[in-house]
């Protein structure tokens, strides 16, 4: 899986936070997959240890990532918890969708018209 990250936008550790979640909503890193070691995943991307090390420890947190002492990083096992976020993700996306629409004047008419033209697209 490719993650591809802007340096130059800041707050990297974020943006790859963000790109693992996509990734296991999904189903491109499947539950119960070992990840890349965070050194690997440095040199892949092409950033420092300790801002992947960030990356991964926030994920744990959140519950996306288990660590397994002496076996690596793996995606969790958690079906639930990955449909939660996949829902979470979706909310935010909408959100961010509907106040940009908002912004430059269209009304909720037209932007649900829009919505439903993109779904139709896409299936």
């Amino acid at each position: 899986m490719e993650i591809k990250i802007d340096i130059s936008s800041g707050a990297i550790y974020l943006q790859i936070m963000d790109r693992i979640k996509r990734a296991i909503v999904r189903g491109d890193w499947k539950t119960g997959e070992q990840v890349m070691s965070v050194r690997d995943m440095a040199i892949k991307i092409g950033v420092n240890p300790n801002t992947v090390a960030r990356a991964y420890a926030e994920l744990e947190r959140e519950g996306m990532l288990v660590s397994k002492r002496g076996m690596g990083t793996f995606v969790t096992e958690d079906a639930k918890k990955i449909e939660e976020e996949k829902e979470k993700l979706a909310a935010q996306y909408a959100e961010r969708f509907g106040k940009e629409i908002k912004e430059i004047g269209i009304s909720v008419n037209v932007m649900t018209k829009l919505l439903n033209k993109i779904v139709k697209e896409n299936e």
